[in-house]
């Protein structure tokens, strides 16, 4: 299987899985016991803590480990509402991920107020729009890069338009492609991931700037500072530490790389293939990702295409993987101005060090010829 769907999940490379071995197996000590095998659990942990917080620039204090991005993201919307009780009102960008788009509507239903930033036709959210909301019982959630196209928001921009507003943002698909700094960006919450770094599934991590009177909305225990109820996952904590660790060490490395097979990717696509269209800009996106849709979509089933290219063995997604199966268009892309028919055939690739450029050019072989036949039968 030729694998371009990496925005979804990656690969668990062989050193991470190494370092979770002795955790799920001898060392499979409570990191909350006093005695020795919990101890050296606690130990693990808070060796993990340390350093994934300094790549990012925070504090060891400041990281709370949760059980993946869609946790982290409803923790901090939901806690600044009701728990913590500091957002009297939520701004969110149109084009968020569903983890933090449904929380949003969630609490309007609730009777918060929600705003929602729209965005041009590259989906880069309108700072124009943000300025209005620069008020202190105010929560903006903007993400650092897109999941669906790659482009990269303009945080720092938003974060001199809101000075007084809190900023969180979801970095899931950010952390460890680019460079990544709470500090520089200037948030108050940051999410992150391991299963996109080719770590493993079911750990992530929440950034809560010092200062802020943050509570648990998830209650049961002490742990992470009483901040974040549970049982901590030592393997997988210690799996994300490793993986974290390596993404950020060979960040230029293999930014270079996956960005050679953007490059080749988008140059044979347009070459190939006419009436497509680019959604992911050359330049302020991400280095691993491209999003096309084909100006004809009227006459295209883009789940058809997805399913025929998986049967050539090419996994490619329309976009989240959170909402794969159904049948509606994105919402990224409608919220960039694409058409209904457009933004439901559009295929989102995405690479990863690992991707070859054998993979690359089968994978628009294939998709050229699927199209092809498509539009043959369409006539």
């Amino acid at each position: 299987m030729i694998y371009l769907d990496n925005s979804a999940t990656t690969r668990i490379d062989e050193h991470v899985l190494d370092a979770m071995l002795p955790w799920l197996r001898d060392n499979f000590g409570n990191a909350s016991s006093i005695y020795g095998l919990g101890r050296k659990a606690r130990v693990a942990i808070e060796n993990a803590r340390e350093e994934i917080a300094a790549l990012i620039g925070a504090h060891p204090s400041e990281l709370i480990f949760t059980s993946g991005g869609t946790e982290s993201n409803n923790t901090v919307l939901k806690s600044a509402v009701h728990a913590s009780g500091f957002a009297q009102e939520i701004v969110v960008g149109a084009t968020e991920h569903h983890a933090v788009l449904h929380t949003a509507e969630y609490l309007e239903r609730s009777g918060v107020t929600v705003h929602y930033i729209p965005v041009d036709v590259w989906g880069v959210a309108r700072v124009s729009v943000v300025e209005q909301h620069n008020k202190p019982n105010v929560l903006i959630s903007l993400m650092h890069a897109n999941n669906e196209t790659g482009v990269i928001q303009p945080l720092h921009a938003v974060r001199q338009s809101a000075p007084n507003a809190y900023l969180h943002t979801d970095a899931v698909q950010s952390f460890g492609k680019i460079p990544f700094n709470v500090a520089a960006l200037g948030v108050d919450f940051a999410t992150l991931s391991a299963h996109k770094i080719h770590g493993p599934k079911g750990i992530g991590a929440l950034y809560i700037r010092r200062g802020i009177e943050f509570k648990a909305h998830q209650h049961g225990g002490s742990q992470e500072r009483n901040r974040r109820a549970g049982t901590e996952p030592v393997a997988l904590i210690v799996g994300f530490h490793a993986a974290a660790r390596a993404a950020v060490q060979e960040l230029e490395r293999r930014a270079a790389s996956m960005l050679a097979r953007i490059t080749l990717l988008r140059q044979l696509l347009c070459a190939m293939i006419p009436d497509i269209r680019i959604n992911t800009p050359k330049e302020h996106a991400l280095p691993n990702i491209l999003n096309v849709s084909f100006l004809d979509a009227d006459r295209l089933d883009g789940e058809a295409i997805l399913q025929a290219m998986d049967m050539h063995g090419i996994a490619v997604s329309n976009g989240s993987a959170c909402v794969s199966g159904s049948l509606q268009p994105s919402h990224v892309l409608l919220a960039m101005g694409r058409t209904p028919n457009e933004a439901k055939a559009a295929v989102r690739f995405s690479v990863s060090k690992d991707t070859t450029e054998h993979d690359i050019q089968h994978a628009v072989e294939t998709l050229h010829s699927i199209v092809t036949a498509m539009r043959s039968k369409a006539q």
